[in-house]
């Protein structure tokens, strides 16, 4: 039997949230298939960090990465969801009590749960600190169901400059309200955009 996968991405909806001042999703028919006699043609338009999306280093470093020369195998392997519901800030005081061995991809839980038509006033953000705890413990991957993993109002983008510092790539937007802590197989490779700073993912979970 074919164990199920647990869909932990946003809907991309017309009436989603999206990043203040951002670029909101659309999607509509440029074509119906009245008018071209055979198919319907969809046209999306949508900034690059709309919903379930990854960071590239070159969203907030010119010399970082780009999406097309990311290593895919950073977006698809074991990771380990874990419960910080509570937390206003997350770095080494909040997870070193936590059992974080042995694992690559860490998806935290900040929240029960939110409406994804409303841009949130207020969300879960990182520590400076967070980027060299989790190089110590292994972690390549940090994902986390809020839209960033800095506040919006952060012009030095700390916690983003000390995830890549130290080799720990970005995933916001995640849906985790529906899923328990344990251990999962991820999926949730980005589009190959040549020379973009972000893509949309379909991000996926797979019980081990």
């Amino acid at each position: 039997m074919k164990q199920r996968l647990i869909d932990i991405s946003q809907p991309l909806t017309n009436d989603m949230a999206v990043w203040p001042g951002d670029t909101p999703f659309n999607f509509k028919l440029s074509f119906t298939k009245e008018q071209t006699g055979s198919v319907n043609i969809g046209q999306i338009t949508t900034s690059a960090h709309t919903g379930t999306h990854i960071d590239a280093p070159y969203h907030f470093d010119e010399q970082g990465k780009k999406v097309h020369e990311l290593d895919i195998n950073i977006y698809v392997g074991p990771a380990r969801v874990v419960d910080v519901t509570g937390c206003e800030m997350v770095g080494r005081e909040e997870l070193e009590h936590i059992d974080l061995e042995g694992i690559e991809r860490l998806l935290l839980k900040t929240s029960g749960g939110r409406d994804l038509n409303r841009f949130p006033e207020k969300f879960t953000v990182f520590r400076e600190n967070i980027g060299l705890f989790l190089k110590e413990k292994g972690i390549r991957l940090l994902g986390t169901d809020g839209p960033s993993v800095d506040a919006v109002d952060s012009k030095t983008m700390d916690a983003h400059h000390s995830l890549n510092d130290n080799g720990v790539y970005i995933l916001e937007n995640i849906v985790l309200n529906e899923v328990e802590p344990d251990d999962y197989e991820l999926i949730a490779l980005p589009l190959s955009i040549k020379g973009a700073d972000g893509s949309p993912v379909r991000a996926v979970l797979r019980q081990l």
